[in-house]
């Protein structure tokens, strides 16, 4: 394993967003390097590179041991610097806020096939190792124990997929931390609608006859999944009140589509491909019982993805008796989109933190 420090210079979208934090707590990146990488299928990568960056300064006991550290995880298509965007960080690292950058030290990393991690598009295509989301939380535990020598997480907060990935943190290494945050997440097995969505998007990706099973032309890459792939993320993401705020004629909701195509026609096809496939190994349920650290596990009740009516978030109710699901009304709530928006869920975050705390 190899930590690669990359540089310290404050990237200008946190700038734009984070204006009051001081140097200390400005974002640092760098590369963490696996070498002869093995995926739980039993496939090798020679190098797995794990791009992450910090923010704040790690505290640690008279015997060594971390006291402030906090694991933040993003979501599909997302990257570390989903936590950077103005919906986000300017309610949770600021001063007095419930991540302040200045009391916490924020590890947040891109994931295997995201950012400037590893992945399909760095030369594989689909000799890529399928890794799963069991895969994700094991590197992710490398890269903190091993890369930055952190033996205990205060939190470990993720979104979406980020959400499902903190399930198996607590189930996997349940001493680990102090609190578990998964949000937009259920902890079961996806299927049904959650897994229509996902698989006509995969079928679209391997069906796109300039797909060429991975092997496309970079220089002419696959196009016409988009037009499937965009507006269903739209659909499913958000609601049907905010869709029709966007797009409220005819003209506007073509204009929408138009407009989605447009912006997800640099997204690399081979990447969603293998992010959506990832979500196969998924399955905390049989193990939750393993969970012993106190979580909130925060949903939204118009959340397309994660319908609070299928009522899987019931098991972990059930059994795990030291935590608490949170559902926000639709009123307040803007679907999984919500997940953009921490003004949102900021405050109950920063009431179960201060619980835990005191604790």
């Amino acid at each position: 394993m190899i930590l690669h420090r990359l540089s310290a210079i404050f990237i200008i979208i946190a700038a734009a967003v984070l204006p009051c934090f001081s140097e200390a707590a400005q974002p640092n990146e760098a590369d963490f390097t696996i070498r002869n990488a093995r995926f739980h299928d039993g496939e090798t990568l020679a190098v797995l590179k794990l791009h992450y960056a910090t923010l704040g300064k790690l505290k640690r006991d008279q015997a060594g041991h971390a006291q402030n550290a906090v694991l933040l995880l993003h979501g599909t298509t997302g990257t570390w610097r989903n936590f950077l965007a103005p919906g986000i960080a300017a309610h949770l690292f600021g001063p007095g806020q419930p991540l302040d950058a200045e009391k916490y030290f924020l590890i947040i990393p891109d994931g295997i096939g995201a950012g400037g991690s590893t992945k399909p598009s760095d030369g594989f295509g689909t000799k890529f190792p399928h890794y799963g989301y069991l895969d994700q939380v094991d590197m992710q535990h490398e890269l903190v124990v091993h890369g930055l020598g952190i033996d205990h997480l205060h939190l470990v907060l993720g979104l979406s997929m980020g959400g499902m990935q903190t399930w198996l943190w607590g189930e996997r290494y349940p001493t680990m931390m102090d609190a578990l945050v998964p949000m937009g997440a259920m902890p079961a097995a996806i299927g049904g609608r959650n897994m229509l969505w996902r698989e006509i998007i995969i079928r679209a990706i391997e069906n796109d006859p300039d797909f060429h099973q991975g092997n496309f032309d970079p220089r002419h890459p696959p196009h016409l999944w988009v037009q499937t792939a965009a507006p269903l993320f739209a659909i499913m993401s958000g609601t049907a009140t905010d869709l029709q705020r966007r797009a409220p004629t005819r003209d506007a909701a073509i204009a929408l589509y138009d407009s989605l195509v447009a912006n997800w026609r640099n997204m690399n096809a081979v990447d969603l491909l293998y992010s959506l496939k990832s979500s196969a190994d998924y399955d905390p349920a049989p193990e939750l019982d393993k969970i012993t650290a106190p979580w909130l596990a925060i949903n939204f009740a118009n959340d397309m993805i994660n319908p609070p009516e299928l009522e899987l978030m019931k098991p972990a109710i059930e059994r795990l008796p030291h935590g608490q699901a949170l559902l926000f009304p639709a009123a307040e709530s803007h679907g999984h989109a919500t997940l953009n928006h921490a003004e949102v869920w900021a405050p109950a975050l920063a009431k179960f933190l201060g619980e835990i705390e005191k604790r």
